[in-house]
This record gives structure tokens, sequence and C-alpha cells, in this order.
């Protein structure tokens, strides 16, 4: 793997005062306790304006990583969350004052008038966001990423946003799927690569058709998979895990 990236210029949202200083002043160390993060590709994350990022999921713990990661890389990170985690007590007020996004389970219609809004939300304040397209913990048995959602895909087209891919490994040595805390040894390796923004543009003209997007979201989850192949340098499955197709019922879904 190449060696990390030079250090670059944060972004106005990352140098201007926020909510973010007082929390990253506390996290951020606590976060670099756990994991020792190599990032690679720093410079593909746009300096300003908004994004969709996509990163693969594996471990309860690697949001911790991919936050830390953004923020190292000059952003604020901002993940799309459930609307019920903005009720819970403190934890709402958080979410709410970081500018994290929520995201509600409703109909086609609500879900597509809320993908709109939520696009031109972050055009308009120049924000990015963090978007799992697994929706949830990946089933692949070998931790690869299984067939994606098209919530980023969605939100991407809708604001003709940069969607770009990540690749994260090293955090199930903390936290394995499904497993039990593993804090010692203390600072753990986790590998970073962040990607090139997807060409979306072949499917501009679909972005309201499932097929297409299906088909764009395929695109996205090849991204990642060869950006997680580079990581573990070992070769990706030909083809993505379906749980589907091997009568898992799929829970966690999380799309805008």
């Amino acid at each position: 793997m190449a060696g990390s990236s030079p250090r670059l210029r944060a972004s106005t949202e990352k140098s201007r005062p926020s909510i973010f200083w007082p929390l990253a002043a506390v996290i951020a160390p606590l976060i670099a306790l756990v994991f020792k993060l190599e990032i690679e590709g720093a410079e593909n994350l746009p300096r300003e304006g908004a994004y969709v990022l996509a990163p693969n999921h594996y471990s309860e713990s690697d949001p911790l990583a991919v936050a830390l990661a953004v923020w190292k890389a000059g952003r604020a990170p901002r993940f799309m969350a459930k609307e019920s985690l903005f009720r819970i007590p403190v934890l709402g007020w958080i979410l709410r004052v970081t500018g994290m996004v929520p995201v509600a389970r409703s109909s086609s219609a609500a879900s597509a008038r809320q993908t709109l809004e939520t696009s031109e939300n972050l055009v308009e304040l120049g924000r990015g966001v963090i978007v799992y397209p697994e929706g949830t913990l990946t089933r692949d048995p070998g931790m690869w990423p299984m067939r994606g959602k098209t919530g980023a895909v969605r939100l991407a087209l809708a604001g003709d946003i940069p969607l770009i891919p990540m690749a994260q490994w090293g955090c199930q040595a903390v936290l394995p799927r499904y497993g039990k805390l593993k804090l010692w040894p203390l600072r753990r390796p986790v590998r970073v690569i962040i990607g090139k923004p997807v060409d979306l543009s072949a499917f501009r003209a679909q972005d309201s058709q499932p097929a297409g997007l299906v088909a764009a979201t395929d695109v996205v989850m090849d991204a990642i998979a060869q950006l997680l192949s580079r990581v573990r340098d070992e070769p990706a499955p030909a083809e993505r895990w379906n749980p589907a197709d091997h009568g898992q019922k799929e829970t966690g879904r999380l799309e805008p």
C-alpha cells in the first residue's frame, strides 16, 4: 500500500470555530488511542462543497475510524443517522448541532422528497455526508462489501454531488463483527483509502428508474471493493454477496 497522503489544507468548515472543535478535542484523541490510522487518498475528498462519502461497513466500531479519517482529511464528519436517534436526550442534541442528517422510514414518495431536500441542503450549506451504502454490517463471510442499497446514489444524483468511495480495514481487531470488544493492545492499525469520485454521468437520465439506480449502486460497490482489495492486498470477489440469495433478512436498513 502506498504511503499516507501529504497534509492538506483544512476546509473552511473545519477551520471555522464550531461545535466540532471541542468535540474533536475530546473524542479524536480517544479514537486515536484505539486506532492508528494510515490514510491514502485524502486529496480525493473535496476541500469545499457537498459530497457523499460511501465507506464499507464490517464492524460496529468502524464509524469511529471513518469519522477520524474524514476529520484528518480536512472535513467535518457528518453521518446519515436514523431519525429515532435524534429523540434521545443529549445524543439527539449532539446530532442536531453537528449537522448530522436524519433519515426516516417512509413511503416511496416521501422518501424521494426527503432525498431531494437532503441533497439541496448539502449543496446549499456546502456539507458532506457519510452514507453506508450497505445499510448494515456486511453479511459476506469474508467481510467484503455486499450488495448495496440505492440511497447513496440517489442522494448524489439528486444534487449532482460527488460520490466518493472509501475502504477501510482493521477495526475488526478491536470489535469483531457481532463479537466482543478488545481494546488491548492499543493503537491497532487501520488502513484507509479514499477513492476518486465515481462517474455516475451515465445514470443521470435514469435517476428515478429503479434499474438504473441499482446499476449505479453496483458500480459504487465495485469501486469500494476494489479499494478494499488494495487495502487487504487480495482480490475481491467477482460478485457482491446478496443476503436475499442466502435466505437472510436484511436489517438495519438506512436510506434517505
